[in-house]
């Protein structure tokens, strides 16, 4: 391991304590959500705070995971593919959280010393090591702590980490005064499906709920748990499941900033949103949906203008509206920046082996050179 850790200046905090006494850099939520997430971590998961508070995890995991859709449909046909993928699946360690956008980093200690440490402490814990979503020259962040990752990068990249880029994180600055404003800006073409899409609201009912005492009901959080398993049952990659009691954490929590966006269609719900305000931004979360009910209402479309002029009337400078599906969010407005994982396979025959194929495992890159290619006018 390249160079050796001198120590930390900061006192760290305890994140598992009543609250954190200083922010990380990149940290985008409540302290609360990572939080629970430790005490309640996805199903498979074990998870932790390290003694620089940082949240990990560990669990197994499919490299393959996020290997591109055609590259991935070629590797079946590989000889004797079925019989040697299980070794593919490793005990891995992941310095993160799967409920934050950023990768949180102590903001006292010195950028290069504490990647030498968290490589030399966590490397030896499980046979992959990643330290998942690092922001990269993030315009959600600023330049001190865009700073100190990109030296954070740097060591990591020093001391033999193979760098992958991960997904597409979008956003959108709160810089008009309404909806119509917004939309002014978009193409003719995307003004027009948004508009159509826009008619299912006089359709719904919609209320904000904050969270803590409106979920004491155990029924309520079952009911809202069920339409977070809708969700995650139709998604194309399944990696973290979250639980009913992470939920019914979250959800009661009076002090997080949380707000729940509430969809019914006829008194009954189909539809729901949890964001928190935080750091002067509305930050996206989850979403619970019933289908074939949400297609049919154009719900993901009326909960991000929902979303949007909800952060307007609040006076908060950004929305930032998460990892998944771009291709939807591209055409709803966002801009996107993205993440990158410092991978580190203590196998130096697989650390070769990725570095070779790495823009395999590069999902959302082959989305935006696509997007570029066929940018709407």
């Amino acid at each position: 391991m390249a160079g050796a850790f001198k120590g930390i200046s900061c006192t760290y905090p305890d994140l598992i304590g009543q609250s954190l006494r200083m922010p990380f850099v990149s940290q985008l939520e409540p302290d609360a959500l990572v939080r629970e997430f430790i005490a309640h971590p996805p199903t498979g998961f074990t998870a932790q705070a390290l003694p620089s508070g940082i949240p990990a995890f560990d669990t197994d995991f499919n490299i393959l995971t996020t290997v591109e859709p055609e590259m991935r449909r070629r590797m079946d046909h590989w000889p004797g593919f079925a019989h040697w993928q299980h070794w593919l699946r490793l005990r891995t360690c992941f310095i993160g959280s799967t409920v934050a956008e950023y990768a949180w980093l102590p903001r006292g200690a010195n950028p290069a010393d504490f990647a030498d440490h968290l490589l030399a402490t966590q490397s030896r814990r499980c046979p992959l090591l990643i330290i998942k979503d690092i922001a990269h020259a993030s315009p959600l962040l600023d330049g001190a702590d865009n700073m100190w990752v990109d030296s954070f990068v740097a060591r990591c990249e020093k001391a033999g980490c193979v760098m992958v880029e991960g997904q597409a994180l979008a956003w959108v600055p709160i810089d008009f005064d309404d909806i119509d404003e917004y939309l002014s800006r978009l193409s003719r073409s995307r003004r027009r499906n948004i508009r159509r899409k826009l008619r299912s609201r006089a359709a719904l009912e919609i209320e904000q709920i904050a969270t803590g005492a409106a979920f004491s009901d155990d029924l309520v959080i079952d009911a809202f748990h069920a339409l977070y398993c809708n969700v995650y049952a139709q998604s194309e990659l399944h990696f973290d499941f979250l639980d009913r009691e992470f939920f019914a954490a979250v959800l009661r929590d009076a002090h997080s900033g949380g707000i729940v966006f509430v969809y019914r269609h006829g008194g009954r719900m189909i539809g729901w949103n949890l964001c928190f305000e935080h750091g002067g931004a509305l930050v996206d979360k989850f979403m619970g949906l019933v289908y074939p009910d949400a297609r049919d209402h154009d719900l993901y479309a009326v909960s991000w203008m929902e979303n949007l002029e909800y952060a307007r009337s609040r006076g908060l400078r950004r929305y930032i509206a998460g990892w998944t599906d771009p291709e939807v969010k591209a055409q709803l407005g966002a801009q996107f920046t993205f993440t990158r994982h410092a991978v580190y396979p203590r196998n130096p025959m697989l650390r070769f082996a990725l570095r070779k194929l790495a823009r395999y495992f590069e999902r959302d890159r082959a989305w935006r050179e696509e997007a570029h290619a066929t940018a709407d006018p």
